[in-house]
Parts: structure tokens; C-alpha cells; sequence
């Protein structure tokens, strides 16, 4: 079990550190980080897409993207003396997340991935806040739904009917190289304001193309 020192330092055994790329990265269960989280040691920054946050959310997390991610913002939202850790769905944005703030650990921050995300969180028994208003399927899955069926129709079509509806899938695909080169993707803006992706209070969804 990880334990937390009183300057506010965590230990996590040698067993619970994962290694990336040459950097080491401290992951902590997510039942540790609830009794952090409880006496006010930590600040929780969920770095999964506005969507996903909007469907399902641990209490007194904050939101902080990964694909517009800045450690500078993660630190602001540490109180002083707070450790900072990352959470996703299953762990693999979170740990992402945690060595894009590698300078931030050479700062004498404590950053920390909780193991196993918000699906690891849910699987020990711990609380969310769950939103039914908001679809459950992410902005960029009904993205990649809605280009599949289209791409596949547009063929189908040029094979049987009339070659010119090739035009359909060159369309899409030229949208995706678009979105690549850019990082924007229109169509997951748009998709991102339908009223099932958005939460109660209006707030708007994904609005980038590249979710992580």
C-alpha cells in the first residue's frame, strides 16, 4: 500500500511503480487515493475527454484533458503541500498524462497515477457520480461509428450503383487527414453539442479530435 509522509511526500512500493520509457511512474490504488482524497492530501485531475467526465465522474475530481493537457494547469489545481494524481478510464491516458508532467516531479511534485483508472476505481466498490442524460459511448467512438458507416455506404454504393458516390469515402477520408494534421475535428464538434453528449447544465462535449 502506498503511505504518505507528514511533508505531504507518498511512498508507493517498488511492486507498485510502473516504468515508461525511462521514467519512473508511481501509481497508488484507488482506495488510497479516496482517503487522500478525504483528508485533503491530493487533488484527483481526471484526464479523460469533457464527455466522459460528463457521464461519469469520482466526487471532487477535476478535469483536465489529455489532449489539451499542461502540467502548469495541473499544478495550479494543487493546493500547496497536494499530491497530484492522474486518473483515466483504465490508466494508460493517466500514465501518459503523468510523464507529460515529469518536470513537475523534478519540481518536488508529487505526481501519481491511481492504478486502473475510474473502471479500477469502480471495481473496488467506490462511488461515482453517474449522469444518464449523457450518452455512454464517447464522442470519438460515434466519430469513428459514423465515418465506418459512411465510408462503408459510399463504397457500397460506387460498387453497385454508381461509381461517383466514391466521392462519399473520399470525403470522409479527406476530413481525417484534415483532422490529423490539424487536431481539430469538426465532425466531433458537432457531434460533441448533440443534446445526448451534452450534461444537464448545457455544458458542451469533446470538442477535439484527438481524444487519447
Amino acid at each position: 500500500m502506498s503511505t504518505m509522509n507528514s511533508n505531504g511526500t507518498i511512498t508507493t512500493p517498488e511492486s507498485a511503480q510502473t516504468r515508461m520509457s525511462g521514467s519512473t511512474i508511481r501509481e497508488a490504488a484507488p482506495r488510497d487515493v479516496q482517503t487522500w482524497l478525504q483528508k485533503c492530501e491530493c487533488v484527483l485531475i481526471d484526464v479523460r475527454e469533457p464527455d466522459e467526465h460528463a457521464r461519469e465522474r469520482i466526487t471532487g475530481s477535476k478535469l483536465l484533458p489529455l489532449s489539451r493537457f499542461d502540467p502548469q494547469q495541473a499544478a495550479a489545481l494543487a493546493k500547496p503541500g497536494q499530491t497530484i494524481v492522474m486518473h483515466c478510464r483504465s490508466g494508460r491516458r493517466s500514465s501518459d498524462a503523468c510523464r507529460m508532467a515529469a518536470s513537475l516531479a523534478d519540481a518536488g511534485v508529487a505526481v501519481i497515477n491511481m492504478t486502473g483508472g475510474i473502471e479500477g476505481w469502480k471495481t473496488d466498490g467506490l462511488p461515482v457520480e453517474l449522469n444518464t442524460h449523457v450518452s455512454g459511448i464517447s464522442v470519438m467512438r460515434q466519430v469513428q461509428l459514423v465515418i465506418g458507416l459512411c465510408v462503408l455506404a459510399g463504397s457500397t454504393l460506387a460498387w453497385f450503383v454508381d461509381p461517383r458516390f466514391v466521392a462519399i469515402p473520399a470525403f470522409f477520408g479527406a476530413g481525417l487527414t484534415f483532422a490529423g494534421a490539424t487536431g481539430t475535428c469538426a465532425l466531433a464538434t458537432v457531434i460533441g453539442w448533440m443534446p445526448w453528449n451534452r450534461s444537464s447544465a448545457g455544458g458542451g462535449s469533446c470538442t477535439t479530435g484527438s481524444c487519447g
